[in-house]
């Protein structure tokens, strides 16, 4: 057992009595990113660029998305151009998400980045930062999100053993840290199939039943294919009123529509505290959201509120299974179908609403039949989602033993044996 000694590190505790405590800025040259500015005078090519959204995977290495210069007129003046290796640190959303670059590029002005000018192994100090977030975060401030300066960042303290241990410590968290990430994604790729097998069982059961034997006849819509004989088709106008009362989310709670369903909307989203605008949502209302960027927003709503105007809210306006077809509008089929009849001017935003999506057909089973269809799903997807939040709740377990792993190698509670 090895001596040890307090680092003065709060985070960090004690450390081998060898080892050092440095300050960021004496091991790396930190390099704020920026926004580049429209010039083209200075640059005509490629250049690679990332913001901390590129790189919130749990990868160690990253690369940036090629950018055209010329297309885009960014001014690669503006921002520095940080070498491959580098540390690329997330001063914000969330403060302290790492990576190393692995080719030349530069950075919004989410990112720090770390260039070494002392005898240092990056791959070592990588894993020191992406152990330490909870204390970067603390030392972040702001009201509409947090976010640490470059100079609380540098000021900031590390463990410092030689570079030979440093470089000793990193192949070996290397090592470790790969099996544990390939572990990682293989039970993401059982939840991936999981939910693939989720959708699919959904699909078969609102558009073919639950009889594999009943005879099918053409439906006439493309995503629906053939239903049983017995089914009709009907348009959604059919089944549903639209409900257009406008209110304040003063008198009516405030409501998010999300792929979950309608939820309670956050603390942390600021009310509008204005008059009427705001679409009144009643109990047992099916409410969706008409932007594509929201694909898949939908849902039967157990609260009485009032949800942003971009919304459609609907109530019944005949005898129905309101949970048959809150699955129904789950599935991807009717997603698509949904935001094809949209409108718009942008490719990837547009909007679709009820004059046309009243018009929409889709398949109807008997009353009876809705009921076993719905009971069928409700049990069904309870149980692969229960199997899902397993599979889930095993990542949480392997990350967390890894981050205690790589916390007490580098801070050399461990020592990595020959």
């Amino acid at each position: 057992m090895r001596e040890m000694k307090d680092s003065g590190i709060e985070w960090v505790g004690n450390i081998p009595a060898t080892w050092k405590s440095i300050q960021i800025k004496n091991l790396f040259t930190i390099l704020s990113g920026a926004t580049p500015t429209p010039d083209t005078d200075n640059w005509d090519g490629d250049v690679l660029w990332i913001t901390p959204a590129d790189y919130k995977t749990k990868d160690k290495y990253v690369s940036g998305g090629k950018r055209n210069i010329s297309q885009q007129g960014f001014n690669t003046c503006s921002t520095s151009m940080i070498p491959k290796g580098s540390i690329i640190f997330s001063k914000r959303a969330p403060i302290g998400t790492v990576a190393i670059n692995t080719e030349v590029l530069c950075t919004n002005q989410g990112c720090l980045s770390c260039v070494s000018k002392a005898d240092t192994c990056n791959d070592y100090y990588y894993y020191v930062m992406s152990v330490g977030t909870e204390h970067f975060e603390l030392l972040g401030s702001g009201t509409t999100f947090k976010e640490i300066s470059a100079n609380s960042f540098s000021n900031c303290k590390l463990p410092c053993p030689d570079k030979c241990e440093q470089e000793k410590i990193a192949s070996f968290l290397d090592e470790r840290c790969s099996a544990f990430n390939c572990l990682i994604s293989d039970i993401q790729s059982q939840i991936e199939a999981l939910e693939e097998y989720k959708r699919s069982v959904i699909t078969e059961a609102v558009t073919k039943g639950l009889d594999p034997d009943v005879e099918m006849r053409d439906s006439g819509v493309q995503w629906i294919g053939e239903i049983p004989t017995h089914w009709t088709l009907i348009r959604i106008g059919s089944l549903y009123g639209l409900r257009t009362q406008k209110v304040s989310d003063i008198d009516y709670p405030p409501l998010s529509v999300t792929k979950m369903g309608v939820l309670p909307q956050l603390d942390t989203v600021a009310k509008t505290n204005a008059h009427d605008d705001r679409k009144l949502i009643v109990k047992g209302d099916f409410v969706i959201n008409s932007r594509s960027d929201r694909r898949g927003s939908c849902g039967i709503s157990d609260y009485t509120g009032s949800v942003s105007l971009i919304n459609t809210v609907l109530f019944p306006i005949t005898e129905m299974n309101p949970r048959y077809y809150n699955w129904y509008f789950h599935t991807v089929g009717f997603a698509d179908e949904f935001y094809r009849w949209g409108h718009g001017i942008v490719d990837d935003l547009w909007t679709t609403g009820w004059q046309d999506m009243k018009n929409i057909l889709i398949s109807v089973p008997p009353l009876d039949e809705q009921q076993r269809i719905a009971d069928y799903l409700d049990s069904k997807c309870a149980e692969i989602d229960n199997i899902i939040t397993e599979k889930k709740q095993q990542i949480e377990t392997i990350e967390e033993y890894k981050k205690s792993l790589i916390f007490e190698y580098v801070t050399g509670k461990k020592e990595v044996q020959a």
